[in-house]
C-alpha cells in the first residue's frame, strides 16, 4: 500500500520560507514554483518587476504563497539591501536557492577587467554575500537548504568558459565550504549542475540551430534540458528527504556530462 502521507513527510516543505534569487525566468523560475507547490512560502529576488509581478500573480493565483523583491545583486549594497527585505516577507529563510546570474562570455583574449568584475559580482559574490547573511541563522534553528545553480563550465572548459567559468566553479568550492561550515548544524549546501537548457541566459546558443542541435546530440536522452527538468531535484534538495546529501554537484543534464 503506498502511502501518501509517508511522501508528503518526506517531501513536503510546508512551514518553510525560501529565496530564490533569478526566480523569475529560466531555471530558477521552475524552482520557484516547485518550492511554492510543495508547500514553502516563496519570495523571488530579481531585477524586473514585470517579471516578478507576473510570476507571483501566477504562483498565487494557484493558491501558493509568494511575494518578491526587485534588486541589484551586483552590487553589495544591493544584496544586503535585497536580503533584508526578502527576510521581510515571510520571515528568516530555511531555503536558499542563488539562480541569478550573468553569462558575458567574449574570448579569453579580449576578456576585460568590467566582464571579470560583473561576473564574479552577481555569480560569485552575490551567492556569498546572501549565504553569509542566512546560513548562520538557518544553523542556530538546526535547518537549512542552500542550492547553488552551476554550469557544466565549472567543470570542464568549452564555447569560451572564460569568467563564467570560473565564477560558476568557485560557487562548487563555495558551496563545499559552506557545507563544511554549517552541515554539522543541519544546513546541507548543494549545487545543481545543467546542461544545456534553453534559457534566456543561453540566448547567444539558443539563436543557432546547428550549435542546440549538437548540444543535444551529447546528451544521452537526446534533447536539451528543460527549466522544469529541475523541479524535482530543487525539492528534493530543499526538502528533509536530502539531510545527508550536502557539499556535492548534482548534474541535472540529460548524460551531457557523461557522454
Amino acid at each position: 500500500m503506498i502511502s501518501h502521507s509517508y511522501l508528503s513527510e518526506l517531501f513536503s516543505l510546508d512551514g518553510r520560507v525560501a529565496v530564490v534569487t533569478g526566480g523569475s525566468s529560466g531555471i530558477g523560475r521552475a524552482i520557484t514554483g516547485a518550492l511554492a507547490q510543495a508547500g514553502a512560502s516563496v519570495v523571488i529576488v530579481a531585477r524586473k518587476e514585470p517579471e516578478l509581478t507576473a510570476t507571483v500573480g501566477e504562483l498565487t493565483a494557484d493558491g501558493c504563497r509568494a511575494a518578491w523583491v526587485s534588486a541589484d545583486l551586483s552590487s553589495r549594497d544591493g544584496v544586503r539591501a535585497a536580503a533584508e527585505q526578502a527576510a521581510e516577507a515571510f520571515g528568516e529563510p530555511d531555503i536558499l536557492v542563488n539562480s541569478a546570474g550573468v553569462n558575458l562570455r567574449p574570448p579569453m583574449g579580449e576578456l576585460g577587467e568590467e566582464v571579470w568584475d560583473a561576473t564574479m559580482a552577481l555569480n560569485l559574490e552575490a551567492p556569498y554575500l546572501l549565504g553569509q547573511r542566512f546560513g548562520p541563522g538557518m544553523a542556530e534553528r538546526g535547518f537549512g537548504r542552500i542550492i547553488h545553480i552551476t554550469s557544466q563550465q565549472a567543470h570542464r572548459a568549452f564555447v569560451q568558459s572564460g569568467a563564467y567559468g570560473v565564477s560558476k566553479g568557485a560557487l562548487e568550492s563555495l558551496a563545499r565550504s559552506q557545507a563544511e561550515a554549517w552541515s554539522p548544524h543541519g544546513v546541507t549546501c548543494n549545487t545543481l549542475v545543467p546542461g544545456f537548457v534553453m534559457t534566456p541566459l543561453n540566448a547567444r546558443l539558443s539563436s543557432d540551430p546547428e550549435k542546440v542541435a549538437a548540444l543535444a546530440a551529447r546528451t544521452m536522452v537526446g534533447r536539451n534540458g528543460l527549466p522544469e527538468d529541475f523541479a524535482g531535484a530543487a525539492v528534493f534538495l530543499a526538502s528533509r528527504a536530502s539531510s545527508f546529501v550536502t557539499g556535492q554537484a548534482i548534474f541535472v543534464d540529460g548524460g551531457f556530462s557523461v557522454h
